[in-house]
């Protein structure tokens, strides 16, 4: 009877591991389990003190390891008592001429197998549980810091490294930062979504998940040969599933240096994000404007005294002044192009000249005096916003 169970479960719950370890485990629960309800059926053990075998309990440990969904190991259990009560029923019919004592005879196997499985489940399933929490938060801790060192950039054993992330670092990587606003949920929801974004992508394994707080968590998506990433297939992904998610995305990178750069990358961008205060619910540090403002950044105070003087008034904290910066830096992107700037900020060409004029005259000099500093100042203000400007009144 083991030996038959052994192979229908390994047809027909494809989700259990067939690795011969795993096999000969299976073998030693699914027979201490027909040991232990043949004691129960014969009344040597009570009903109340039905406990899982240890054979039981290793099993579902060893499964919770291996991250095997927690529904094979119960559908397991259904489908035995299923095969063990057709194996019966056809005893009886075989065995015993008394109908009466037939029906008897099947209804009590069939409560007992119901109060067993029922016990036994119970066990397996909390021994489970309790395994996969140990194991997650001793795996986490691990990868928590193998991957501090990757991105120290300490020199590691590359085999034992990819052993411990369960990761692959010869490859193209996309790095990501994923964080939201306190949910209690947040890193179930945030693990979730790089999922769907990995199928999106076509990633070419696993992604590498690592929790960094309540609410924030490093990423590492794995691109395989191709240093290419679609950018709108992910705004698709964030703008159907995101549900209040924010991720900030480095460059494809390749191997372990790339592994490095392509999260001090996402890093970078996910700290213009926070200093900027800003709502997007997704910023790429391809993005050149991105990359200049995380330079910014780095010196908070030479970049505000560089705005202040560079942009005079137009460097205050209003609205006003803010959408004469929006149009500014458009039309200077846009090579001074009115027609440009008006198609890419949806406004009438005369709406541009009038904004571009008045920006000017904040300012108080031509665009082409300090146009460097003029842009890159621009670009702080757009990027990191209130920690560059000055408050108080300004143009009007």
């Amino acid at each position: 009877m083991t030996a038959h169970l052994v192979v229908q479960f390994g047809e027909r719950i494809p989700e259990l591991p067939r690795d011969p370890t795993l096999v000969d485990l299976l073998n030693g629960s699914a027979g201490s389990n027909l040991e232990t309800l043949a004691h129960l059926l014969h009344g040597h053990v009570p009903v109340d003190e039905i406990q899982a075998p240890a054979a039981a309990v290793e099993y579902a440990r060893r499964l919770a390891q291996r991250g095997t969904p927690p529904s094979a190991l119960l559908r397991a259990y259904r489908l035995g008592q299923q095969l063990i009560l057709r194996w019966a029923n056809d005893e009886i019919a075989r065995r015993v001429a008394d109908p009466a004592l037939a029906l008897q005879t099947s209804h009590l196997l069939t409560e007992t197998s119901f109060q067993y499985v029922d016990a036994v489940s119970e066990d397996v399933m909390s021994a489970y549980q309790t395994e996969r929490e140990r194991w997650l938060a001793n795996r986490s801790a691990v990868q928590r810091e193998t991957v501090e060192a990757l991105v120290r950039g300490d020199r590691l054993d590359l085999a034992a490294t990819e052993t411990a992330l369960g990761y692959r670092l010869r490859q193209h990587h996309l790095g990501l930062v994923l964080w939201t606003a306190g949910a209690e949920t947040g890193l179930a929801d945030s693990e979730r979504l790089l999922a769907r974004l990995g199928q999106r992508l076509g990633a070419a394994g696993h992604p590498l998940f690592v929790p960094r707080d309540r609410d924030t968590a490093w990423a590492w998506l794995p691109i395989g040969r191709s240093a290419e990433v679609d950018t709108a297939a992910i705004a698709e992904v964030l703008a159907s599933d995101a549900d209040g998610i924010r991720v900030a995305i480095g460059t494809p990178e390749a191997g372990e240096p790339g592994f490095r750069a392509t999260h001090l990358g996402a890093a970078a961008a996910h700290g213009v994000v926070q200093l900027g205060q800003l709502d997007a619910p997704v910023v790429s540090y391809a993005e050149p404007s991105v990359r200049a403002a995380a330079m910014l950044a780095g010196d908070l105070g030479a970049t505000r005294r560089m705005v202040a003087r560079t942009l005079g008034d137009l460097a205050h904290d209003t609205d006003a002044a803010a959408r004469m910066r929006e149009t500014l830096l458009a039309f200077v992107e846009d090579r001074e192009s009115y027609v440009a700037t008006a198609a890419r900020l949806h406004l009438h060409k005369n709406t541009v000249k009038y904004r571009v004029d008045r920006a000017i005259e904040a300012r108080g000099k031509p665009i082409g005096e300090e146009r460097l500093d003029l842009e890159l100042a621009l670009v702080a203000c757009r990027w990191l916003g209130p920690e560059v400007l000055r408050a108080g009144a300004g143009v009007g």
